[in-house]
């Protein structure tokens, strides 16, 4: 099964792309290679499995993110032993991105800087006063809807996915200081 989604942001976001812009910006947003905003898979699936860990069982879990038991080898003398419980995710979680036809018009038209702002941040100190060398710039996005999906899904597993979904109201940099509101709206259970 694969279920559809939108991903509506409603305030600006930033999603880093871990590169920085020396004296420029301090962290760039991800983008693809034409220049769009979008949100890794890694990062929806990071999320959703936090909300999952709140309600989910354990074996459910394991079974669609996997799971990483580790490698606990002991050395006594010439004795070694070695327990590896890694089971490999179920489900594929794909990047959300701007609609193909949406973005077809943004790339088309070269809109795309017009997409993103630049926000400044500092550190005040305990008497009001901004600390020095704090000042943080960082390339944000305006609020957009991108879509995305993820695959092989259980049918048993759908319907937990979907409230996992449901439960994210944040992401990215700076979410609990006002950045990153969002929604996720299920579209399809296919």
């Amino acid at each position: 099964m694969t279920i559809n989604y939108e991903l509506k942001f409603f305030d600006y976001w930033h999603v880093s792309s871990g590169l920085s812009g020396g004296a420029a910006l301090d962290s760039y947003v991800v983008k693809d290679a034409a220049g769009l905003p979008y949100v890794p898979g890694k990062t929806i699936k990071g999320l959703v499995r936090g909300a999952a860990e709140l309600f989910w069982d354990p074996s459910d879990i394991s079974e669609c993110f996997g799971s990483r038991g580790g490698k606990n080898k002991q050395n006594n003398g010439n004795e070694q032993n070695e327990n590896d419980d890694t089971t490999q995710a179920q489900c594929y979680f794909s990047s959300a991105t701007i609609d193909e036809k949406i973005a077809t018009e943004i790339t088309s038209n070269n809109l795309q800087r017009n997409l993103f702002e630049i926000i400044s941040a500092t550190k005040i100190d305990d008497n009001g006063i901004a600390a020095d060398n704090s000042l943080r710039d960082i390339e944000v996005v305006l609020p957009i809807s991108l879509k995305g999906e993820i695959q092989n899904v259980s049918g048993e597993i759908a319907q937990n996915l979907k409230r996992a979904l449901e439960m994210i109201k944040r992401m990215g940099l700076n979410r609990n200081r006002g950045l990153g509101r969002c929604e996720f709206k299920v579209k399809e259970l296919r």
